[in-house]
């Protein structure tokens, strides 16, 4: 077994994903990988992002030793290693009871085909990545399963709240609340699952990929113009929100604003500064 700490690095307060070193203070990570050159690379990357501990291995029986005895925030794992492939190894490690036994477990792999993520995600792998992938993609996709398992640790149904916004998932509602006053915001179905995908991240960066993932579920593949689609569908959301929040300014709209990557942040309104 390998092991990575993290090294220390300025933090910007206008890159979310600079900000992501907030959300990855303290983590651990298992990381299975039998490519020596790639496992380091994923290794640093996500020890500069703000990861505490990052420990690679290039056999599953290894890994799940390690899991099996050590609480993950994160697993990372490869399907082609030596012994056990990184599919068994999640599967064996969801069936016992180990401290690492329910983590968020991610396949970072070659195997990208259709059969084969269907095959990792009914496996109990909770996202499936197919390599090559970029590093803001990963680290994107990484913060949001560690919301997510968050989010689990909440009482089901938790509204969310944004500076003067009220998400309330259970009711698919939008709510502005100024004072003692408090409006509907009228968004579609497509719209509000954007909306709730954006907010649910507080602040960090969703890729325009997890965003067609997770909203465009009618469709079962991804379309070569599906930046295009998104563009055009963020475009009009920004009027809408900016017609029906006219109070918050000019100073803060658009409410959805790009970041790095091909990624999109909802503004933090929480403090009260855009």
């Amino acid at each position: 077994m390998d092991s990575v700490n993290a090294p220390v690095a300025p933090v910007s307060e206008t890159d979310p994903f600079a900000q992501l070193r907030d959300a990855f203070a303290g983590r651990t990570a298992l990381l299975l990988e039998d490519d020596p050159a790639l496992a380091a690379h994923v290794a640093d990357r996500l020890a500069e992002a703000g990861f505490a501990r990052v420990d690679r291995f290039d056999a599953g029986e290894a890994a799940l030793s390690a899991a099996t005895a050590t609480p993950y925030d994160i697993l990372i794992l490869d399907r082609h290693t030596r012994g056990l492939d990184g599919l068994e190894t999640l599967r064996r490690l969801r069936a016992g009871a180990g401290p690492s036994s329910d983590a968020p477990a991610m396949m970072l792999t070659a195997l990208g085909a259709e059969r084969q993520k269907v095959e990792g995600l009914l496996g109990g792998a909770d996202d499936y990545l197919a390599k090559p992938v970029g590093d803001e993609e990963l680290l994107a996709r990484i913060a949001a399963q560690l919301r997510r398992s968050a989010r689990r640790a909440r009482p089901a149904g938790s509204d969310i709240v944004n500076g003067p916004f009220r998400l309330s998932p259970g009711a698919r509602t939008l709510k502005l609340e100024i004072g003692d006053e408090a409006r509907l915001i009228d968004l579609s179905p497509l719209e509000f699952a954007i909306v709730c995908e954006l907010m649910s991240a507080r602040g960090q960066p969703v890729t325009k990929t997890m965003l067609w993932d997770r909203c465009w579920v009618e469709w079962n593949f991804l379309p070569d113009n599906f930046v295009n689609i998104i563009d055009a569908r963020i475009s009009a959301l920004r009027r809408r929100l900016k017609e029906q929040a006219p109070e918050l300014g000019e100073d803060l709209h658009p409410l959805i604003v790009s970041a790095r990557s091909q990624s999109l942040v909802f503004r933090d309104l929480s403090s009260g500064e855009g």
